[in-house]
């Protein structure tokens, strides 16, 4: 069996109360939630990430770990890093597990947008003890807006002066969030702060660091509204699974898909079935143009010559240039800058065409 990409969304309890997500106003029960016997039923993975909510929240976090383990080669758990010692206890027992933490900015900027008390400090302090534990795989993870954009850059070079991964999003509104009203709304200005980054990454000596100059190039043009800069498979190899067991192709729709659930299929019939297929079909007609990690991760690695080509470039541009990355060379961006297109424009939503012939043909 091929080897996927999952997702794993323990929990939509939350402790946390961030101004660009609403999850925690509709939470899941404790007994609706996924359980090990319907974990063990999930496919191998070559990569899975743990999520939520607050995964954390779960007292049997490490029981549903422990059978992940068994199926994929890498995991990584996204947190607000606010359970420190429940954190560090399951990295004593995993201690080859990711750890991102969720930190928005600064002291202020981050708990400010976080809606927790004292949140920047708890999830520092989380971040501090697994590098003393020895933990390799540990890093921040940051939606980036108009109110934390200034911190990109600061909070860059803090992860890198730590040793850390340095995770990026911005802001995106789908049934996951239960947000509608996410919008940047000062694009150059936040585009200036990414182009800012995306340099750091490219003079950075790390290959890794390069790909996600890529990922952060793509972010602006995210921010602008356009088509993304590269094909989405998912549904096709890969998937998320909710608290409920319903899975889903990803966390970016407007409204929920689900392919199947696994409570009550198994992964080979929850798979291949009619509903899956129907999902994979609105997929290749979506219009939604997400740029999150968990979609553009796994068709980077697919479509690898894409952002290979583009770090050759900027990778050569940089041996003439202490700027090898310009946002201009964006036309979309050069096109705002001179007012050739406006912002009621950019932010209009656009239709897809394929499914509005698929709507046509129904």
């Amino acid at each position: 069996m091929k080897k996927l990409n999952g997702t794993v969304i323990v929990t939509y309890r939350c402790n946390a109360r961030c101004t660009m997500c609403n999850r925690y106003k509709e939470p899941s029960r404790p007994e609706d939630e996924l359980t090990v016997e319907t974990i063990r039923k999930l496919p191998p993975m070559y990569f899975t990430n743990i999520t939520g909510g607050e995964p954390f929240i779960r007292e049997d976090l490490k029981d549903i770990v422990r059978e992940l383990y068994k199926k994929s080669d890498r995991i990584v758990i996204s947190t607000n890093g606010f359970f420190t010692d429940r954190i560090l206890d399951l990295c004593r027992e995993f201690p080859g597990i990711g750890i991102r933490i969720s930190i928005e900015g600064l002291e202020q900027t981050n708990n400010e947008i976080r809606g927790l008390e004292d949140g920047y400090n708890r999830g520092y302090t989380t971040l501090c003890k697994l590098v003393e534990m020895g933990m390799k795989d540990v890093g921040f993870g940051m939606t980036v807006q108009d109110r934390n954009a200034p911190d990109l850059v600061p909070l860059y070079k803090l992860s890198d002066e730590m040793g850390m991964e340095f995770a990026t999003a911005s802001l995106h509104n789908s049934f996951y969030f239960v947000e509608s009203n996410n919008i940047i709304h000062d694009r150059a200005m936040v585009a200036q702060h990414f182009e800012t980054l995306v340099n750091e990454l490219l003079r950075s000596g790390s290959p890794k660091k390069w790909f996600r100059a890529y990922f952060n190039h793509g972010l602006i043009n995210y921010i602008y509204s356009q088509k993304r800069l590269l094909p989405c498979d998912m549904s096709f190899d890969t998937f998320f699974i909710d608290p409920f067991g319903d899975v889903m192709p990803c966390n970016g729709t407007k409204e929920k898909e689900v392919m199947g659930n696994l409570n009550s299929q198994s992964w080979e019939e929850l798979w291949s079935s009619p509903q899956a297929e129907q999902v994979r079909q609105k997929v290749r007609c979506c219009d939604r143009n997400c740029w999150m990690i968990g979609s553009v991760s796994p068709a980077m690695h697919k479509y690898i010559w894409v952002p290979a080509f583009w770090v050759a470039w900027h990778k050569f541009k940089a041996l003439f240039s202490k700027k090898p990355y310009s946002m201009y060379e964006n036309k979309i961006v050069r096109d705002y800058r001179d007012g050739k297109v406006t912002k009621e424009e950019l932010d209009r939503c656009s239709t897809c065409e394929a499914c509005a012939k698929a709507s046509a043909e129904a």
